[in-house]
């Protein structure tokens, strides 16, 4: 025992830690992966960690040694460390070795390092999520993305992808979306908010998102605004692929339903015959083909892309392309236990089946004159088509949906930068865009059973849909730089000019049985398939629908601005003016005004104050004002009959202003590494919400103003490294209130009452928790990722306490990638994990306890529906030159 205590005492009197970090000299920025080892050893050492720190272990000595540190694309570096210090090594990169080897360690735009300074150095409250950071994420796209960043939250399409954000609680109508700074038109066919699932991550540099807008940004961003950086040239030659596949396990339990949208007649009968409703249509205007359906088990899914850039001509002109296509296989079941406005027959029992193909490329030129003048030539394109099937049965009555989607967004932007005067004090920047967002939805057909034979009235419904937005848009901006001591002024002026026109069609056709009710058309007996069935149109169609409308949205804005910078302080106030002219005119006017306009001036002030407590810590206090215009279609007196709701236009809609107050605290350890504490307040006027309207039998779907209203909350932000491993953390509380009048039965009166209550899609509380692994020796790395969104309101009723709530929800996910040093990967992202279950339900009241055999929550809440996604699996190869 003698002998062993001594051994370890001399073991542990001989052993020395040696610590250190390794730093880009020319960023600031943490290497990853950096070899150090002990000159005069074979090969003692370590290899820095996440954090680019290191731990050396010395067979004995007191820890002084010579250190050798080496990282491709730079210097080898060597210092001393005296065994008691931390060693601090500056590498620098390497002239000879820039010429033969592809250097991973230069600051790039979508790195995490990146990432931070733009947080750290802007004056406004910004989040930023790094391309290396959505390159290792498990998801694909940029609406799934955003669920990963403080503040956010997103609203789900029908195939459980996230489709629109949620900024602090505020509806997806109170953000917009930039691609490269440029506003781009939306392909919504109802709103102007762009839905993200449209875009692939893997074309982007960098996802940022402003929360307090300053003068130069547009003035309706009450939430905030989403940027989404596209790829830029590199200092050097890049070459990047990716392939993977995957698959939903939705299908591993029931078949994929489908059928051929490539027979689909891509113009309605008045549209071919060029005539309105004095055109009687007939059963040779129309094919079946397409209203054959399909079962199978989908093939496995299909993601690929390519990226390639380099700069030419002594690196003055820049050049980066990008290409990327999804073929995927989605669903949903859907299971609808209560309905306040239908008839129940029981549950009834939804399959979503989609078939989503996504090909988006871009590409980039940029030539810098002479160092002081810089012209930039961006264009982007994007197709997204979704082939549906839907399958709605229920006790009585049976239905089914085949409806096939094209939406596309083209952009191309001409930018220039000159510097003038001496130092360049004077910055000229302009910009010129066109834009051009399209949504197609042809021959959408529901058919409609009763038990076991089509419906012999109103068998089925077929509807031609497509709209177009147009956009010309111009930018202006002068900046002078004035250098007084240690004081430094910024004074800025600028405008924009925005013509936007919208186009917007609409034709539907109802078909009957034609062998009447005398002769029902049984499945088994009559068709097998639905591209059997016998129907007939009647003789005139929906041709003349409010939703067949032109529209024009023209803004005019200008802005002044200055900015002040005295020792740890820096200021900026700003007033930016916003004039709008929106309208509307009717194709086809039915007992109503055929044409509606708003015109309205905003002037819209913000201030900015940002002090640097020290080098690495920051304090920032927002103020800002800003709108939210109402859509097109929602001015127009539209009145439709949707599959959940009949929905209809608010031509006296007013658009919302809002005062916002922004207060965070900043952190960063490190060049990689953040904590942030934030709060904020905002005080709306005239909120635009979706509610329920009854009038008489009828319950309506609409936009209305509901009073004013307050959202505040509090978020905290925290990224950091321990060597090897990482944790990312977010949390968001939010309370907002709205008072609004509301019905209520008393006897067999109705009466109106005050009721308060959040913003509808505003939940309580949002958290994201990653814990990160990387191993850079044996080039590891993994993530998992959880996702909490507690619950929220999601559809808003005229009727007392008969709102529709969503539960909380949480996902789970995973990401693993391993790579070699020829540049070769295998990833793995698995998403949906959990797979548990997204309830809406209605609260417990005197109103729903009198719904027998009803679905109830463990709470007693009446149970609107219960939905289920699936879990997704990928796996795939990468590929980096």
């Amino acid at each position: 025992m003698v002998l062993l205590l001594w051994v370890i005492t001399q073991v542990t009197m001989t052993a020395a830690v040696i610590k250190g970090v390794v730093y880009d000299g020319s960023t600031g920025e943490s290497l990853i992966g950096a070899s150090v080892t002990i000159e005069g050893t074979s090969g003692v050492g370590a290899v820095t960690g996440l954090d680019g720190s290191f731990t050396i272990k010395t067979d004995g000595g007191d820890g002084a040694a010579t250190l050798i540190c080496r990282y491709v694309g730079f210097a080898e570096a060597r210092v001393k460390a005296d065994g008691q210090t931390p060693v601090v090594i500056t590498m620098s990169e390497s002239a000879t070795g820039l010429q033969e080897v592809v250097v991973k360690g230069q600051r790039s735009g979508s790195s995490d390092n990146t990432a931070r300074l733009i947080e750290r150095r802007s004056m406004n409250v910004v989040n930023v999520l790094s391309g290396r950071a959505m390159e290792l994420s498990p998801d694909v796209t940029v609406g799934n993305m955003l669920q990963r960043m403080s503040g956010v939250s997103i609203e789900r399409n029908s195939s459980g992808e996230g489709s629109y954000a949620l900024l602090r609680g505020m509806d997806k109508r109170y953000n917009y979306t930039l691609v490269n700074g440029i506003k781009i038109p939306s392909p919504d066919n109802k709103n102007r908010f762009v839905p993200l699932d449209l875009f692939p991550s893997d074309i982007l540099e960098r996802l940022e998102v402003y929360k307090s807008p300053t003068a130069n940004l547009e003035g309706d961003g009450i939430g905030g605004a989403i940027n989404l950086v596209m790829k830029d040239a590199p200092d050097r030659r890049l070459l990047s692929v990716h392939l993977s596949t995957g698959y939903n396990a939705l299908f591993f339990d029931r078949d994929f339903l489908s059928f051929d949208h490539r027979s689909i007649a891509t113009q309605s009968p008045n549209e071919i015959k060029g005539v309105s409703g004095d055109y009687g249509v007939t059963v040779a205007d129309f094919t079946n083909k397409n209203l054959r359906v399909n079962s199978h088990r989908p093939l496995p899914d299909l993601l690929a892309g390519a990226t390639y850039g380099d700069r030419f001509f002594g690196r003055k002109l820049g050049v980066v392309a990008s290409i990327d296509f999804q073929n995927m296989h989605r669903g949903k079941n859907s299971d609808w236990y209560y309905r306040s406005s239908y008839a129940q027959n029981g549950v009834e029992y939804r399959t979503y089946n989609d078939a989503r193909q996504r090909l988006s490329a871009h590409a980039k030129l940029d030539y810098d004159i002479n160092g002081a003048n810089e012209v930039c030539w961006y264009n982007g394109y994007l197709d997204v088509r979704d082939t549906q099937t839907r399958v709605s049965v229920n006790d009585n009555t049976e239905s089914v949906r085949l409806r096939h989607n094209v939406q596309g967004i083209f952009n191309s932007t001409l930018s220039g930068r000159h510097s003038l005067l001496a130092n360049q004090a004077l910055t000229l920047t302009w910009t010129g865009a066109y834009s051009r967002a399209t949504n197609e939805t042809p021959d959408n057909a529901e058919i409609y059973l009763q038990g076991m034979h089509i419906a012999t009235s109103t068998s089925a419904v077929r509807r031609w849909e497509h709209n177009s937005d147009r956009d010309w848009s111009g930018y202006a901006q002068a900046c002078y730089l004035l250098k007084s001591g240690e004081k430094e002024y910024e004074f800025s002026l600028g405008g924009m000019y925005r013509d936007k026109r919208r186009n917007s069609f609409f034709n539907e056709y109802t078909f009957d049985s034609a062998t009447g009710i005398e002769h029902p058309l049984v499945y088994g007996e009559d068709w097998t398939n639905f591209d059997q069935i016998d129907i007939v149109p009647r003789e005139y169609g929906n041709v003349g629908d409010p939703l067949n409308y032109d529209a024009i949205e023209r803004i005019g804005a200008g802005y002044v601005s200055a900015k002040m910078s005295v020792g740890k302080f820096e200021f900026i106030a700003g007033l930016r003016a916003e004039h709008t002219n929106q309208g509307y005119t009717l194709k086809f006017p039915r007992e109503v005004d055929p044409e509606g306009y708003q015109s309205y001036t905003d002037w819209l002030p913000d201030a900015h104050v940002k002090y640097a407590i020290r080098e690495d810590m920051n304090m920032k206090l927002s103020y800002y004002r800003a709108i939210n215009r109402p859509g097109f279609f929602e001015i127009v007196p539209y009145s439709i009959i949707t599959e959940e709701y009949k929905e209809r236009g608010n031509p006296s809609l007013e658009h919302t202003i809002a005062d916002n107050v922004d207060l965070r605290w900043e952190y960063f350890p490190s060049p990689s590494e953040q904590i942030m504490a934030g709060a904020f307040f905002k005080h709306l006027q005239n909120p635009i919400e979706y509610g329920l309207i009854t009038e008489g039998q009828d319950s309506y779907y609409m936009p209305l103003n509901l009073g004013n209203a307050t959202n505040m909350g509090l978020e905290i932000d925290v990224l950091k490294y321990f060597n090897r491993f990482g944790i990312k953390a977010n949390y968001t509380y939010t309370h907002s209130a709205i008072t609004t009048d509301k019905r209520s039965m008393q006897g067999n009166d109705i009466v109106v009452v005050k009721q308060t209550r959040p913003l509808a899609g505003q939940a309580a509380h949002v958290a994201n928790l990653s814990l990160l692994y990387k191993d850079t020796r044996n080039q590891w790395e993994a993530q998992l990722t959880t996702s909490y969104i507690g619950k929220r309101l999601c559809e808003i009723s005229n009727w007392l306490d008969n709102d529709i709530w969503e539960n909380d929800y949480v996902r789970l996910e995973l990401s693993a990638e391993k790579t070699w040093r020829c540049g070769l990967s295998v990833f793995l992202k698995a998403t949906n994990l959990l797979n548990l279950p997204l309830v809406r339900y209605i609260h417990k009241g005197e109103h729903t306890d009198a719904v027998v055999d009803a679905e109830r929550t463990s709470g007693g809440d009446l149970v609107e529906r219960k939905e289920r996604y699936g879990q997704t699996i990928q796996v795939g190869l990468r590929f980096k030159l």
